[in-house]
């Protein structure tokens, strides 16, 4: 009888493909999927999955651990919700190239951008490269409990290229843009699997400042994308990703069409429902198929709840982070802040002040007004809170029928728990009031399931846990609206994304394919409840949240964590351009 290193009998087999799930066994040998179906063999570990799930292990394409990379090994909080390969590298920050002297620029502009704490960044990061391939030799030292890819960032190459003279509207010479372009191919013929770029004002440096790039020419982007293109024909696989406030005058989608068409590559952008963003999501949908009817190849990346806030008194933003009483505490240590908020006397005070918006950002004054006075779109986190929130739900709601203020409700909410209470503000992606624009989205060829932000903004989100969220959710528990069947929501977290980066060696159980995998309890799957911790270098915070359900999740054929819990197994690596399957590998 053969003899395998894992078998996973009896489950619900989810394949990744969208096929019917059926009921049967996975074999694993060599970190290899070996056998799929009835299988009479023996193995050194056998896991019974009678009654679970079992599905391909998540492929993330749109996250930020571009330095957490460099020092963590269990790659949270992603890993914890089955998620066993990231693209990270995305809207056009990280940290390769870099010179010496740029360090401490590319890390505000991290900051900036994705809300990590540069104090964290600038602890754990060792810099021992300098040019991007270097940058992929120093991740590929260290081993984790998920593979890992990366674009290379416009930031960084822009930084290299320009120095000094990279400021907001600098205009890179045609030599620059030679430059540029070269390091990118470089990048991807060493093994990236794309570019990305950040065209929004809603990415800026902590000073402020736009990132590199939003005022880039189509010539400058479509320059670097032949560049991608020539590296792409030579064997790699490059993805050119761009965040953008899609101006009209802009013509954003001309540029990419034509990029796409002469590159022969795929671009991929963030498609939400935006308030920077001029086009309507709908409009944005429209333009992209005009471009792929010429011969494009560009797909949208959507999220799938909400884009917003987590707010809480120790997170980097709250209804009241405007008001004087606060800015008086708000260095402070915690302790000493927590006894001032539940000091009966400072709440009163507080609460009748008016908010001082003088130093708040004047080009988001929207997200501003939201943050400080939006009631009607705040959403209370209580214990089996619902991401799709009614309005009922309602800071504003919940106060009138508690006979007290919006505001004063708000502020006893973030009291609560030892003042570790939360509150919902989605901004993006929710101006309906309801996800009901998402479900025709989730059946489209030309969208992928993204926008994660895993590993970033890390005191105001933790959108990490999408996938979970997907299932939870949009799979079993939706209350408002047409739900997603299990074998599609499977296939955009696994097959549709790993194929949009050439990552055809996962995101499907058959035979030859990686043996990443989930052994899941779908009925007891839940999300956690969000907390505060401080347990990155230099005591940076993250919002963090756990998922139950997951029974086991496998990559390369071992288990990384059993019941949410790490085995401390990292099988996981670099990956380096494109992957194919070599079924003579483990097929029998």
């Amino acid at each position: 009888m053969t003899r395998y290193d894992l078998i996973i009998r009896g489950g619900t087999i989810v394949d990744g493909t969208g096929a019917p799930a059926f009921t049967g066994d996975v074999a694993i040998r060599g970190g290899l999927i070996a056998a799929v179906g009835r299988i009479e063999g023996s193995a050194a570990e056998e896991i019974d999955a009678t009654g679970m799930v079992v599905a391909p292990g998540f492929v993330d394409i749109h996250t930020h651990y571009d330095g957490q990379a460099t020092w963590d090994q269990e790659m949270a909080p992603s890993s914890w919700h089955g998620v066993t390969t990231v693209v990270m590298g995305n809207c056009g920050v990280g940290f390769a190239p870099a010179r010496p002297d740029r360090h401490e620029w590319l890390i505000s502009l991290m900051e900036g951008v994705e809300d990590i704490p540069g104090t964290a960044l600038a602890e754990g990061i060792t810099w021992d490269w300098e040019t991007f391939p270097e940058y992929l030799d120093a991740l590929e030292k260290l081993p984790r409990t998920v593979d890992i890819g990366t674009h290379v960032p416009h930031g960084a190459v822009r930084a290299y290229v320009l120095g000094e003279r990279e400021q907001p509207g600098a205009v890179p010479t045609p030599e620059d843009i030679a430059a540029m372009s070269r390091i990118v191919e470089e990048g991807v013929r060493a093994g990236a699997l794309g570019f990305s770029t950040s065209r929004t004002v809603l990415h800026k440096s902590v000073d402020g400042e736009l990132v590199p790039g939003t005022t880039a020419t189509p010539e400058e982007l479509i320059a670097i994308g032949r560049a991608m293109g020539r590296a792409s024909a030579a064997g790699g696989h490059a993805v050119f990703e761009i965040a953008s406030d899609l101006k009209r005058e802009w013509n954003e989608f001309d540029w990419m069409g034509q990029l796409s068409r002469e590159a022969g590559i795929p671009v991929t952008f963030a498609a939400l429902q935006s308030v920077a963003k001029e086009m309507t999501l709908p409009e944005q949908i429209a333009a992209m198929r005009a471009e792929n009817d010429k011969g494009a190849n560009i797909v949208a990346q959507i999220a799938l709840r909400g884009n917003g806030i987590v707010m809480a008194w120790q997170g980097t933003v709250h209804p009241f982070r405007y008001r004087p009483s606060w800015m008086a505490i708000k260095d402070l240590p915690w302790e000493e802040q927590k006894a001032r908020l539940l000091d009966p006397a400072f709440k009163a005070q507080l609460l009748a002040e008016p908010n001082d918006f003088t130093d708040a950002p004047k080009d988001i004054g929207g997200v501003v007004m939201a943050v400080a006075m939006g009631w009607k779109v705040q959403f209370e986190m209580d214990p089996d809170f619902d991401y799709e929130p009614a309005p009922e739900a309602s800071i504003n709601a919940r106060a009138a029928a508690a006979g007290v203020s919006p505001q004063e409700y708000a502020y006893d909410l973030l009291c609560r728990d030892g003042a570790k209470g939360f509150i919902y503000l989605p901004i993006l992606n929710y101006a309906d009031g309801n996800l009901d624009f998402l479900v025709p989205l989730q059946h489209a060829e030309d969208t992928v399931n993204s926008l994660s932000d895993g590993g970033a903004h890390c005191g105001t989100i933790c959108d990490a846990a999408s996938p979970t969220f997907m299932l939870e959710h949009w799979v079993k528990g939706r209350r408002r609206g047409e739900r997603i069947g299990l074998e599609q929501a499977i296939r955009r977290q696994c097959r549709d994304t790993a194929r949009l980066y050439g990552l055809e060696d996962r995101g499907v159980i058959a035979p030859g394919y990686l043996a990443d995998l989930n052994v899941i309890d779908l009925d007891r799957l839940t999300l956690g409840k969000p907390w505060l911790a401080f347990d990155l270098p230099a005591g940076g915070k993250r919002l963090l949240q756990k998922a139950k359900g997951y029974v086991a999740t496998i990559k390369s054929g071992v288990v990384t964590f059993r019941e949410g819990a790490w085995t401390g197994a990292t099988p996981g690596g670099l990956i380096r351009g494109p992957q194919r399957v070599e079924l003579a590998e483990a097929a029998e």
